[in-house]
């Protein structure tokens, strides 16, 4: 039996046997509101940001407007960050939900403008080297990018820029889908149609953002000592594209991160023309022609390169040096984030490509601390050295903090009768309300301590046998005001104290001796140690 009645009848009733109906592409409009919530690098912890490779990032949330036709589309994001993590992201507001997303993977650059033209016409200009003069034909390009471009003219086939004087090329029109900047494209479909407002939300890789506090010391008084304190909140994009006119806000604190997001972020490529010329004569001849002279220089104008478009200049803008953007104006709020901060900016502000933008998030006067002098006299640490002395206070607001205060580092300046005088440079760990907070104010004093080993040769003890072994600690205060000196001892996990000159008290988990010594005084400290580390727990 022939099947010509049954292909009939189909064709008749319109069963869909034609192809599926191409989807309308459509443009969302430029983001109309923008925010940008940096997350810190969770392994960088305290130290200084490495601005050539930020390993922070953001989470970046869009809203835009978008005009559907009946039926299906795909909507372009155009403009979205190059690091952006695809597999993050959410489209939100679309009636008809999302069919697929894609990020697509080349941006607008010499080689994709010229694939993209494969079949179609370009301008070709040449110069003459002699005369300057500049002569143009239209031109077929019959091949593409990848290893050399041959273009058809009326006197044939010709390689560009092999024949040794200057040419340009210039494209009519930029190939559909080809953008500047990177794009994600969304499938969606909407029986009715009409405009909707729709919000895009991802994770960018590429950046990060630290603290740093600026500590001004008033005049002594006594052990008591007070500082202004103020902090600065510094924002680093590595990306090239600019949020403009965005909230920005921070979070601090230690995530947990199991998933490598600089491995998931894969940016757009913008790949350069490269331009093959091979030489003269046959291949299996192997003709040997000396090369010709070289052409006398072109003019200025022609010394241009063949093909410019904006993923070159975004490429030059990558390594520019980062600049720095401070608002002096701006002061960030705290809030509470589950067990986090979050700072937001109060103001819109514009997170520029390739930059850091900084802002003040906390500015405190007043602060009320003490200075302690500390030196090291573990086990093995014997010898002469010098203390440093530190500001110890409590992030409370009876002492005039009773912040969050984000890892970051501090510098400390003292007043002088010439201006401010830098005593140190030091960081801070993260630092929650009511937990102590350290500032380190000298490295090196006028208060010393020799540490030895009493009644035993250094070179013949063993303070690993597990026996007792008697230390002191002669102490000297060459200052002219009185201290109090904390002697550290070591971990209480590792050695048993007994027979100590003062009552043993314990900082940061280390046993210390504290003392207090007049100006110009000296102190021997002594105790009984051994080596007795406590088993770990089941």
């Amino acid at each position: 039996m022939r099947p010509f009645p049954l292909i009939a009848a189909i064709l008749l009733t319109g069963v869909a046997i034609t192809p599926a109906q191409a989807r309308t592409v459509v443009e969302a409009s430029a983001p109309q509101d923008l925010s940008v919530t940096v997350y810190r690098d969770p392994n960088r912890n305290e130290g200084a940001m490495n601005v050539r490779w930020l390993n922070g990032f953001a989470l970046i949330s869009e809203t835009r407007t978008v005009t559907l036709p009946p039926g299906e589309s795909t909507i372009r994001f155009d403009g979205v960050a190059e690091s952006m993590v695809a597999v993050s992201a959410i489209v939100t507001g679309l009636p008809g939900g999302t069919i697929e997303k894609n990020r697509n993977a080349e941006i607008l650059s010499p080689a994709s403008l010229v694939d993209g033209t494969l079949g179609n016409r370009v301008t070709i200009t040449r110069t003459n080297p002699a005369t300057g003069t500049e002569v143009s034909e239209s031109a077929v390009v019959r091949t593409r990018a990848d290893g050399g471009l041959v273009l058809q003219t009326r006197e044939g086939y010709e390689a560009v820029r092999c024949a040794g004087i200057p040419e340009r090329l210039t494209f009519d029109r930029v190939p559909t889908g080809l953008s500047p900047n990177p794009v994600y494209t969304v499938d969606t479909r909407s029986d009715a149609g009409g405009t909707h407002t729709v919000t895009l939300t991802y994770l960018a890789w590429g950046f990060d953002w630290s603290a740093h506090y600026i500590a001004t010391l008033a005049e002594p008084e006594g052990r008591k000592r007070r500082l202004d304190l103020k902090a600065w909140l510094t924002v680093a994009n590595s990306n090239g594209q600019t949020f403009e006119n965005a909230e920005l806000l921070a979070v601090a604190g230690k995530l947990e991160v199991q998933t490598n997001y600089r491995s998931e972020a894969q940016p757009p490529r913008g790949e350069p023309l490269r331009i093959t010329c091979y030489p003269l004569g046959s291949t299996s001849a192997g003709i040997d022609i000396p090369p010709p002279p070289p052409p006398p220089a072109p003019p200025p104008m022609a010394m241009a390169d063949a093909i410019v478009v904006t993923g070159m200049r975004k490429m030059e803008m990558a390594a520019a040096p980062v600049s720095m953007v401070a608002d002096e104006m701006l002061e960030a709020s705290e809030e509470g984030l589950g067990d986090l901060k979050l700072y937001r900016v109060p103001v819109s502000v514009d997170v520029a490509a390739q930059s850091q933008k900084q802002v003040a998030f906390l500015s405190l006067g007043n602060v009320e601390g003490h200075v302690v002098h500390r030196v090291s006299c573990q086990p093995g640490e014997f010898g002469e050295r010098l203390a440093d002395a530190v500001l110890r206070t409590d992030n409370t607001e009876d002492l005039g903090l009773g912040r969050a205060l984000p890892a970051g580092g501090v510098t400390v300046f003292a007043p002088t009768a010439f201006g401010p005088l830098l005593l140190s440079e030091d960081t801070i760990e993260d630092r929650a309300v009511g937990q102590e907070v350290e500032v380190v104010l000298s490295a090196q004093t006028r208060v010393s301590a020799a540490c030895s080993l009493k009644g035993e040769k250094i070179e013949d003890a063993n303070l690993s046998d597990g026996k007792w072994h008697t230390l002191e600690a002669d102490i000297a205060n060459d200052t002219d005001e009185t201290i109090e000196i904390e002697v550290g001892l070591g971990p209480a996990a590792r050695w048993q104290v007994r027979k100590s000159s003062t009552k043993v008290a314990f900082q940061n988990g280390t046993q210390v001796l504290r003392q207090r010594i007049a100006a110009g005084g000296s102190k021997t400290l002594r105790w009984q140690v051994r080596y007795a580390p406590k088993a770990p727990a089941e």
